[in-house]
């Protein structure tokens, strides 16, 4: 009987059990897509990100949610690229390229000054789209007042590979105090109603970063909340440069996941080249476990919890 082994990586952190939870399915020989959504589905991260062969690039990602496939995960590629060079897959390697259904996409991997071992990953050159929904609705789906937004920026649809809405919020305190209804989502961002939203403000817990955010994910993904992400802190790093500071380049540093006691940390860098935005994320990451599951158990449903309770 064919076994999945499924490796749990946390992304932005070093410390096990904080930073952004993934999934890593590295065997996936004649895994077809329900296979995999359906594995997604029980283990119940954010994403479980699956290799798969390229005929374009040095390998394949796949990404899932419990809910659906994504067409990029920042946190789950800083993930996989660390698992895979860690495992000694890559690790003859300081540059690969990813195939993703958000594009091709360069990846760096080096050691920083201490010895950790960082992923940088480019992103998809960012776009903005206007709200033009009901703040009054949007600020009482997250349980706050309007006067807690930020109402000297705008608030705008962006993406650097996955669209989310970027919300701007005047003071750290208001984060504490945000419960979002998820399911009010859709109703609100009419536009785009399977995007997620990602409230952002620029004071932080930590002197050493630049903006702080959460990021509560749209209901048809099947989680309620992201505690660190990849390519929402990469666009919130275009959207600096864009509404806040324009500069020729900039490196940010955000922060995130304290208030689900998940804390973690983003590099942003945007800089132009011929007049085009390029933005980068950059990441470690740490094993923290794994589990192997039956073909049985995946078509037949049994595997729900095995994850969790493993953690």
């Amino acid at each position: 009987m064919k076994k999945i082994t499924i490796y749990h990586y946390d992304a932005f952190s070093h410390i096990p059990n904080r930073g952004n939870p993934a999934g890593i399915v590295i065997t996936t020989a004649n895994l077809s897509e329900t296979e995999m959504q359906n594995i997604a589905t029980y283990v119940r991260y954010n994403e479980t990100a699956f290799f798969l062969p390229s005929k374009v690039a040095d390998f394949k990602i796949r990404y899932f949610t419990p809910g659906h496939e994504v067409d990029l995960c920042g946190h789950a590629t800083i993930a996989m690229v660390y698992a895979l060079y860690s495992k000694k897959i890559i690790d003859h390697k300081k540059e690969v390229l990813i195939e993703t259904k958000a594009g091709v996409l360069p990846i760096k991997i080096q050691r920083n000054r201490i010895g950790q071992l960082q992923v940088t990953m480019h992103q998809r050159p960012p776009e903005f789209k206007p709200f033009r929904g009901s703040i009054k609705s949007l600020a009482r789906s997250l349980d706050i007042t309007n006067d807690d937004i930020d109402s000297s920026l705008p608030i705008v649809y962006g993406s650097t590979g996955t669209w989310t809405l970027l919300v701007p919020i005047k003071r750290l305190e208001v984060f504490k105090r945000m419960n979002p209804k998820n399911t009010h989502f859709p109703f609100i961002l009419q536009d785009m109603p399977k995007v997620s939203i990602h409230p952002f403000c620029l004071e932080t817990y930590s002197h050493d970063c630049n903006m702080h955010a959460r990021h509560f994910s749209s209901p048809y993904s099947g989680t309620k909340e992201d505690p660190v992400t990849g390519t929402a802190s990469g666009v919130m790093g275009a959207y600096y440069l864009t509404y806040i500071h324009p500069e020729k380049s900039k490196k940010l540093v955000i922060e995130q996941g304290q208030e689900m006691g998940k804390r973690g940390e983003v590099v942003v860098q945007i800089q132009y080249e011929d007049e085009k935005p390029i933005v980068t994320i950059t990441g470690t990451a740490v094993y923290v476990n794994k589990v192997e599951i039956d073909q049985e158990e995946i078509d037949q449903g049994l595997i729900q919890g095995k994850i969790q309770k493993q953690n």
